[in-house]
Protein backbone atom coordinates (compact mmCIF):
# COMPACT_ATOMS: atom_id res chain seq x y z
CA UNK A 1 0.00 0.00 0.00
CA UNK A 2 1.04 3.31 -0.77
CA UNK A 3 2.42 6.01 1.72
CA UNK A 4 0.07 9.33 2.03
CA UNK A 5 4.14 11.10 2.41
CA UNK A 6 5.22 9.03 -1.23
CA UNK A 7 1.71 10.31 -2.78
CA UNK A 8 2.27 13.26 -1.76
CA UNK A 9 6.05 13.14 -3.53
CA UNK A 10 4.29 11.48 -6.69
CA UNK A 11 1.71 14.35 -6.84
CA UNK A 12 4.73 17.04 -6.23
CA UNK A 13 6.98 15.78 -8.95
CA UNK A 14 4.49 15.40 -11.19
CA UNK A 15 3.32 19.74 -10.84
CA UNK A 16 6.76 20.35 -11.40
CA UNK A 17 6.97 18.47 -14.48
CA UNK A 18 3.32 19.59 -15.93
CA UNK A 19 4.33 22.86 -14.71
CA UNK A 20 7.74 22.92 -16.67
CA UNK A 21 6.61 21.56 -19.93
CA UNK A 22 3.42 24.26 -20.00
CA UNK A 23 4.93 27.40 -18.70
CA UNK A 24 6.80 27.94 -22.01
CA UNK A 25 2.70 27.84 -23.48
CA UNK A 26 1.07 29.87 -21.79
CA UNK A 27 4.00 32.55 -21.57
CA UNK A 28 3.57 32.10 -25.47
CA UNK A 29 -0.44 32.64 -24.87
CA UNK A 30 0.47 35.70 -22.52
CA UNK A 31 2.86 37.10 -25.33
CA UNK A 32 0.20 37.03 -28.33
CA UNK A 33 -2.13 39.24 -26.21
CA UNK A 34 0.68 41.91 -25.18
CA UNK A 35 1.30 45.51 -27.16
CA UNK A 36 4.30 45.67 -28.70
CA UNK A 37 5.50 47.96 -25.52
CA UNK A 38 4.07 45.58 -23.55
CA UNK A 39 6.17 43.14 -24.55
CA UNK A 40 9.38 44.79 -23.76
CA UNK A 41 8.57 45.35 -19.76
CA UNK A 42 8.97 41.82 -19.11
CA UNK A 43 5.72 41.15 -17.25
CA UNK A 44 4.19 37.54 -17.16
CA UNK A 45 1.18 39.14 -18.03
CA UNK A 46 -0.81 41.49 -20.31
CA UNK A 47 -0.79 45.28 -19.11
CA UNK A 48 -3.34 46.12 -21.61
CA UNK A 49 -4.45 43.26 -23.74
CA UNK A 50 -5.15 43.08 -27.20
CA UNK A 51 -6.63 40.67 -29.51
CA UNK A 52 -4.90 42.71 -32.61
CA UNK A 53 -1.56 40.58 -32.67
CA UNK A 54 -4.27 37.23 -33.78
CA UNK A 55 -5.87 38.97 -37.01
CA UNK A 56 -2.37 40.48 -37.67
CA UNK A 57 -0.61 37.19 -38.01
CA UNK A 58 -2.78 35.79 -40.41
CA UNK A 59 -2.88 39.39 -42.53
CA UNK A 60 0.99 39.77 -42.45
CA UNK A 61 2.43 36.53 -44.08
CA UNK A 62 0.75 33.69 -45.57
CA UNK A 63 0.37 31.66 -42.16
CA UNK A 64 -3.06 29.76 -43.29
CA UNK A 65 -0.82 28.26 -46.03
CA UNK A 66 1.80 27.46 -44.08
CA UNK A 67 0.20 25.83 -41.69
CA UNK A 68 -1.63 23.93 -44.50
CA UNK A 69 1.83 22.93 -46.17
CA UNK A 70 2.98 21.46 -42.98
CA UNK A 71 0.22 19.25 -42.36
CA UNK A 72 0.19 17.80 -45.90
CA UNK A 73 3.77 17.20 -45.93
CA UNK A 74 4.16 16.02 -42.40
CA UNK A 75 1.52 13.61 -43.06
CA UNK A 76 2.81 12.28 -46.26
CA UNK A 77 6.16 12.18 -45.20
CA UNK A 78 4.84 9.93 -42.22
CA UNK A 79 3.24 7.31 -44.75
CA UNK A 80 6.27 7.69 -47.39
CA UNK A 81 8.58 6.57 -44.37
CA UNK A 82 6.06 3.72 -42.77
CA UNK A 83 5.98 1.96 -46.61
CA UNK A 84 9.82 2.02 -46.99
CA UNK A 85 10.98 1.21 -43.31
CA UNK A 86 8.39 -1.19 -42.79
CA UNK A 87 8.98 -3.86 -45.47
CA UNK A 88 12.99 -2.96 -45.03
CA UNK A 89 12.64 -4.04 -41.20
CA UNK A 90 10.62 -7.03 -41.87
CA UNK A 91 13.56 -8.30 -45.11
CA UNK A 92 16.40 -7.48 -42.49
CA UNK A 93 14.40 -9.61 -39.55
CA UNK A 94 12.80 -12.30 -41.52
CA UNK A 95 14.87 -12.99 -44.80
CA UNK A 96 17.99 -11.59 -42.48
CA UNK A 97 18.79 -8.64 -45.73
CA UNK A 98 21.38 -7.18 -44.05
CA UNK A 99 20.68 -8.07 -40.86
CA UNK A 100 24.66 -7.00 -39.93
CA UNK A 101 25.14 -3.81 -42.12
CA UNK A 102 21.40 -2.17 -42.23
CA UNK A 103 21.12 -1.25 -38.00
CA UNK A 104 24.72 0.17 -37.75
CA UNK A 105 24.09 2.31 -41.31
CA UNK A 106 20.56 3.72 -40.52
CA UNK A 107 21.97 4.53 -37.02
CA UNK A 108 25.00 6.20 -38.44
CA UNK A 109 22.85 8.40 -41.50
CA UNK A 110 20.75 9.79 -38.57
CA UNK A 111 24.10 10.84 -36.68
CA UNK A 112 25.36 13.46 -39.39
CA UNK A 113 23.96 17.24 -38.71
CA UNK A 114 21.18 18.04 -41.20
CA UNK A 115 23.09 21.02 -42.53
CA UNK A 116 25.58 18.34 -44.39
CA UNK A 117 22.73 17.46 -46.30
CA UNK A 118 21.20 20.65 -47.35
CA UNK A 119 22.94 21.85 -50.27
CA UNK A 120 23.42 18.21 -51.73
CA UNK A 121 19.36 17.60 -51.31
CA UNK A 122 19.14 21.46 -53.18
CA UNK A 123 20.88 19.95 -56.34
CA UNK A 124 19.37 16.78 -56.20
CA UNK A 125 15.58 18.14 -55.85
CA UNK A 126 17.11 20.96 -58.38
CA UNK A 127 18.03 18.10 -61.11
CA UNK A 128 14.68 16.30 -61.13
CA UNK A 129 12.49 19.30 -61.14
CA UNK A 130 11.18 19.21 -57.10
CA UNK A 131 12.95 22.03 -55.96
CA UNK A 132 10.43 24.26 -54.60
CA UNK A 133 7.93 21.68 -54.00
CA UNK A 134 5.71 19.79 -52.04
CA UNK A 135 6.43 16.41 -53.58
CA UNK A 136 10.10 16.99 -52.84
CA UNK A 137 9.76 18.04 -48.97
CA UNK A 138 7.89 14.81 -48.60
CA UNK A 139 10.70 12.90 -50.18
CA UNK A 140 13.19 14.54 -48.45
CA UNK A 141 11.32 13.95 -44.98
CA UNK A 142 10.17 10.73 -46.08
CA UNK A 143 13.79 9.14 -46.24
CA UNK A 144 15.15 11.35 -43.46
CA UNK A 145 13.07 10.06 -41.05
CA UNK A 146 13.78 6.23 -41.61
CA UNK A 147 16.39 5.44 -39.79
CA UNK A 148 13.97 6.80 -36.46
CA UNK A 149 10.80 4.39 -37.82
CA UNK A 150 13.46 1.91 -38.29
CA UNK A 151 14.70 1.75 -34.98
CA UNK A 152 11.32 2.12 -33.41
CA UNK A 153 9.47 -0.44 -35.50
CA UNK A 154 12.04 -3.24 -35.47
CA UNK A 155 11.04 -4.15 -31.27
CA UNK A 156 7.94 -4.61 -32.57
CA UNK A 157 8.78 -7.01 -35.78
CA UNK A 158 10.90 -9.11 -33.79
CA UNK A 159 7.81 -9.77 -31.19
CA UNK A 160 5.49 -11.05 -33.68
CA UNK A 161 5.75 -15.27 -33.30
CA UNK A 162 7.34 -16.77 -35.78
CA UNK A 163 4.71 -19.66 -36.08
CA UNK A 164 1.97 -17.50 -37.17
CA UNK A 165 4.06 -16.34 -40.14
CA UNK A 166 5.16 -20.17 -40.97
CA UNK A 167 0.95 -20.56 -40.97
CA UNK A 168 0.24 -18.43 -42.94
CA UNK A 169 2.89 -19.40 -45.45
CA UNK A 170 1.21 -22.51 -44.89
CA UNK A 171 -2.00 -20.76 -46.68
CA UNK A 172 -0.55 -20.27 -49.65
CA UNK A 173 0.44 -16.40 -48.53
CA UNK A 174 3.42 -15.11 -49.48
CA UNK A 175 6.33 -12.89 -47.68
CA UNK A 176 4.38 -9.23 -49.06
CA UNK A 177 0.74 -10.47 -48.06
CA UNK A 178 1.73 -12.17 -44.65
CA UNK A 179 3.55 -8.48 -43.84
CA UNK A 180 0.63 -6.97 -45.04
CA UNK A 181 -2.51 -9.03 -43.91
CA UNK A 182 -0.68 -10.81 -40.59
CA UNK A 183 2.09 -9.16 -39.45
CA UNK A 184 1.10 -5.27 -39.50
CA UNK A 185 -2.66 -6.12 -37.94
CA UNK A 186 -0.06 -7.38 -35.29
CA UNK A 187 2.09 -4.51 -34.62
CA UNK A 188 -0.66 -1.73 -35.73
CA UNK A 189 0.07 0.35 -32.02
CA UNK A 190 3.58 0.30 -33.04
CA UNK A 191 2.96 1.63 -36.80
CA UNK A 192 0.65 4.22 -35.62
CA UNK A 193 2.76 5.25 -32.92
CA UNK A 194 5.64 5.71 -35.11
CA UNK A 195 3.96 7.41 -37.64
CA UNK A 196 3.03 9.91 -35.31
CA UNK A 197 6.55 10.41 -34.48
CA UNK A 198 7.59 11.52 -37.44
CA UNK A 199 5.18 13.12 -38.63
CA UNK A 200 5.40 15.44 -35.66
CA UNK A 201 9.36 15.50 -36.55
CA UNK A 202 8.48 16.64 -39.80
CA UNK A 203 6.51 19.24 -38.58
CA UNK A 204 8.93 20.58 -36.33
CA UNK A 205 11.87 20.37 -39.39
CA UNK A 206 13.43 24.33 -40.31
CA UNK A 207 16.48 23.91 -41.77
CA UNK A 208 16.40 21.99 -44.54
CA UNK A 209 12.31 23.57 -45.41
CA UNK A 210 14.20 26.68 -45.46
CA UNK A 211 16.44 26.03 -48.17
CA UNK A 212 14.41 23.97 -50.37
CA UNK A 213 11.65 26.29 -50.46
CA UNK A 214 11.27 29.55 -51.83
CA UNK A 215 8.30 31.09 -52.45
CA UNK A 216 5.38 31.41 -49.53
CA UNK A 217 3.07 28.99 -51.62
CA UNK A 218 5.74 26.34 -50.41
CA UNK A 219 6.80 27.50 -47.12
CA UNK A 220 6.07 25.29 -43.95
CA UNK A 221 4.80 26.49 -40.51
CA UNK A 222 8.42 27.22 -38.95
CA UNK A 223 9.76 28.86 -42.41
CA UNK A 224 6.80 31.19 -42.04
CA UNK A 225 6.97 32.41 -38.70
CA UNK A 226 10.66 32.94 -39.03
CA UNK A 227 9.44 35.90 -41.44
CA UNK A 228 8.01 37.54 -38.59
CA UNK A 229 12.16 38.47 -37.71
CA UNK A 230 12.62 42.04 -39.52
CA UNK A 231 15.79 43.69 -39.96
CA UNK A 232 15.24 45.57 -37.16
CA UNK A 233 11.82 44.94 -35.01
CA UNK A 234 10.29 41.81 -34.13
CA UNK A 235 6.74 42.00 -33.99
CA UNK A 236 6.79 39.28 -30.91
CA UNK A 237 2.97 39.48 -30.59
CA UNK A 238 2.38 38.41 -33.98
CA UNK A 239 5.20 35.66 -33.86
CA UNK A 240 3.36 34.23 -30.82
CA UNK A 241 0.01 34.20 -32.12
CA UNK A 242 1.83 32.70 -35.71
CA UNK A 243 3.30 29.89 -33.41
CA UNK A 244 -0.08 29.11 -31.22
CA UNK A 245 -1.89 28.89 -34.35
CA UNK A 246 -0.03 26.83 -36.09
CA UNK A 247 1.27 24.25 -33.30
CA UNK A 248 -2.68 23.39 -33.07
CA UNK A 249 -3.01 20.96 -35.65
CA UNK A 250 0.26 19.03 -34.32
CA UNK A 251 -1.21 19.41 -30.95
CA UNK A 252 -4.88 17.97 -31.86
CA UNK A 253 -3.20 15.14 -34.12
CA UNK A 254 -1.07 14.03 -30.83
CA UNK A 255 -3.86 14.50 -28.25
CA UNK A 256 -6.61 12.50 -30.69
CA UNK A 257 -3.46 9.63 -31.24
CA UNK A 258 -2.31 9.34 -27.29
CA UNK A 259 -3.76 6.26 -26.59
CA UNK A 260 -2.39 4.72 -29.82
CA UNK A 261 0.85 6.68 -29.37
CA UNK A 262 1.41 5.41 -25.49
CA UNK A 263 0.28 2.13 -26.68
CA UNK A 264 2.36 1.42 -29.05
CA UNK A 265 5.68 3.06 -27.16
CA UNK A 266 4.58 0.79 -24.01
CA UNK A 267 4.49 -2.30 -26.08
CA UNK A 268 7.66 -1.88 -27.77
CA UNK A 269 9.20 -1.40 -24.72
CA UNK A 270 8.03 -4.35 -23.39
CA UNK A 271 10.43 -7.56 -24.33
Amino acid sequence: MTRPSTRILQAAAALVAVTFFLLPIAYLLSVSFKRKDDVLSGSFLPNDPTLANWPGAFEATSLATFIFNSVVVSILAGLVTIAITLPAAYAMIRLGIGRKLLPQATLASYIAPPIVGLIPFFFLLKMVGLINTHAGLILIYGFLNIPVAFWLLTPFLRRVPVEIEEAAALDGAGKLRTLVSVVAPMIAPGIAATTIIVVILSFNEFLLASGLTLSDAMRTLTVGISLFQGDRLVNFGQMAAASLAGILPIYLIALLMQKHLVEGLAHGGVK
